[in-house]
């Protein structure tokens, strides 16, 4: 009668708000009332970003505008505490990752283009009881090295994500993400296909996460708002996640109960033998 196969669904709000909190909580909200389990958000101090060709075409502005400071951060960590919904961020530096420690998070996302900083990582297994991390544009070598490292760890969860935005769907590479599944303990799926084709299959491969990006208008200022899923959406992939989990229910091999009327009253109606 068991079943332990409940993937928990993120919405990854991530800096779909450009900074503007009244429409984080809307989007929290929406989130909750569609059915997610834990909203994400993205935390990174604009400072530490590098020099590069974001100087030029506008980026970095974009990027401080969307920038969460520590107390912004808080303040949505209990709001989403006040709605009953999770809460965790994605950190781009180690520096940020330790800021977050401060406010207690149990939960925090290590992104794709950071697979390759073993100080964070190291940090943050060390620092925090649930930690995910993103195996998108990883190399072979890379994750190898991984599967040496945490192969057996619980608190590790290995996202499968192709990290390219929007994703083409000749691109999601699921074999891929059955490798990570039997490489590691806890396996999750990051998705950036623009709908929600692509989450049936980690769902009933036993996925412990699948994060969506998530928005509540495409029209939106920002990259991600353009294919993040909407509220519709979250709220028919949670349907099909709770549907599932109850169609997995291990019944055994023998009748159930449900069909001992049929069992006892229709078999040989239309046959000779007793």
């Amino acid at each position: 009668m068991k079943n332990n196969l409940k993937t928990l669904i993120i919405a990854e709000i991530g800096w779909n708000h450009m900074g503007d909190m009244s429409l984080a909580k809307k989007m929290i909200k929406s989130a909750k009332l569609n059915g997610a389990d834990i909203c994400k958000f993205q935390f990174w101090s604009e400072k530490n970003l590098k020099k590069g060709p974001w100087d030029k075409d506008g980026r970095r502005e974009i990027y401080k505008k969307a920038e969460l400071n520590i107390e912004k951060l808080l303040s949505l960590k209990k709001f989403c505490k006040k709605n009953k919904i999770g809460f965790f961020t994605s950190v781009f530096s180690l520096e940020d990752a330790k800021k977050v420690k401060k406010i207690k998070m149990n939960m925090i996302k290590i992104p794709s283009h950071e697979i390759h900083n073993e100080e964070l990582i190291d940090y943050a297994y060390k620092n925090f009881k649930n930690i995910l991390l993103s195996c998108g544009a990883c190399t072979k070598n890379e994750l190898m090295k991984l599967v040496k490292k945490y192969k057996k760890s619980k608190k590790m969860t290995f996202m499968h994500c192709v990290s390219s935005y929007p994703l083409n769907k000749t691109d999601v590479n699921f074999p891929k993400m059955i490798k990570i599944k039997d490489l590691f303990k806890n396996f999750g799926y990051s998705g950036h296909y623009e709908n929600i084709d692509d989450c049936y299959a980690p769902i009933i491969l036993g996925a412990k996460y699948l994060e969506k990006h998530f928005t509540i208008n495409r029209n939106n200022p920002g990259r991600d708002n353009k294919f993040a899923i909407l509220p519709n959406q979250l709220k028919d992939l949670v349907t099909f996640r709770n549907n599932y989990f109850f169609m997995n229910i291990d019944k055994g091999l023998g009748i159930q109960k449900c069909e001992k009327d049929i069992f006892r009253t229709y078999r040989g109606r239309w046959s000779k033998l007793n």
